[in-house]
């Protein structure tokens, strides 16, 4: 019996410890080489929600008077959005004929489908003022809009992420900059690290240590299938994805 009971013991083991699947996040959402879609467009959303994937990223920055708009740049057509008023800016439109969205906008579309995650960039402002109040903002608009457990964030600022955890303590907060260690960002009460292919390569560790410290790690921006299954196969929780649809691909194949 006791030769039974250790069989039993090796053929259930390897079930219950493997390891999480790997997830897939578009990369500013689902647009390339997709007919009537751009970078960062409602659109682009849309179609990321389709893939059935965890989920799409997504820029943001906060105009001069107060408005919370989605664009990968400081600049749009050559201004500054921090520093200019929402109507400046409200009439431009992205390389799909949508105008320049808003964030309230992007997250009732992203509440349309409540299996996607909405990742949402705040990108680092010019003073900690602005990003303190770009923060207090974006928290309100998401708890008033109903979509907190759908939305996580990331930020290269480490202001923004602290004020982040102060403001919405039960956040998923992850830190992009690839240049502090999991333990320190723990510390901050930081829920993941979000750091380059390269950044992750020079410091593979880091990747168990994250593990270990109850963190999430994600790994950004992958394109191509040879860095998409490396990186499946040191064990990440998400790749971010230029091409989601084969990262997608591949995970399945996996």
């Amino acid at each position: 019996m006791k030769s039974l009971s250790y069989l039993c013991l090796l053929i259930v083991m390897p079930i219950n410890f493997l390891p999480a699947q790997t997830k897939v996040i578009a990369h500013r959402g689902h647009y390339i080489d997709v007919d009537g879609s751009a970078e960062n467009s409602i659109t682009s959303l849309r179609k990321a929600q389709e893939l059935n994937i965890y989920g799409s990223e997504f820029d943001v920055w906060m105009t001069y008077d107060g408005v919370l708009v989605i664009n990968h740049d400081d600049l749009i057509e050559g201004i500054k959005i921090e520093d200019a008023p929402y109507d400046k800016i409200k009439d431009i439109r992205l390389q799909n004929g949508e105008v320049l969205p808003t964030l309230e906008a992007y997250l009732r579309q992203g509440k349309q489908d409540k299996n996607t995650m909405l990742v949402l960039e705040l990108k680092p402002h010019s003073t900690k003022e602005r990003e303190d109040r770009a923060v207090a903002a974006i928290v309100k608009m998401v708890e008033e809009l109903g979509v907190k457990d759908q939305t996580e964030y990331i930020s290269f600022s480490l202001n923004i992420c602290k004020e982040l955890v102060r403001l919405s303590q039960q956040a998923r907060v992850a830190y992009l900059n690839g240049d502090i260690a999991p333990k320190e960002l723990k510390d901050m009460n930081i829920t993941g690290i979000s750091y380059n292919l390269g950044a992750l390569r020079r410091n593979m560790h880091w990747i168990e240590e994250a593990k270990k410290l109850g963190m999430t790690v994600n790994v950004w921006t992958l394109y191509n299938e040879a860095d998409m299954k490396e990186m499946i196969e040191a064990g990440v929780d998400f790749i971010t994805a230029g091409n989601a649809p084969l990262a997608k691909k591949i995970l399945n194949e996996m």
